[in-house]
């Protein structure tokens, strides 16, 4: 293997680590999580008003809540999985 086709293959490498490493900021963000947050309020707000009929505003703060929970407790999880898993 000569010199340009180790470079060429060290900079793919470097390439392809920095698009995981901006995948993971994304997926532990806040601003996904808020992203998340609010098209879920509207599509259970929708739902509420038009397949249920009722006062959709507070109701729908509910599944929310539970989104919001959930990704603060799953990392948690998530830790406590993988350190049992390296053991």
């Amino acid at each position: 293997m000569n010199d340009n086709e180790l470079n060429r293959r060290l900079e793919k490498l470097e390439a392809r680590n920095a698009r995981v490493e901006s995948d993971k900021a994304w997926e532990t963000s806040w601003a996904r999580r808020g992203s998340i947050m609010i098209l879920t309020y509207i599509v259970v707000v929708f739902y509420l008003r038009f397949v249920v009929h009722i006062n959709p505003w507070i109701n729908a703060f509910v599944p929310v809540i539970g989104f919001t929970l959930s990704t603060l407790t799953l990392s948690v999880i998530k830790k406590r999985w993988l350190d049992r898993r390296i053991e």
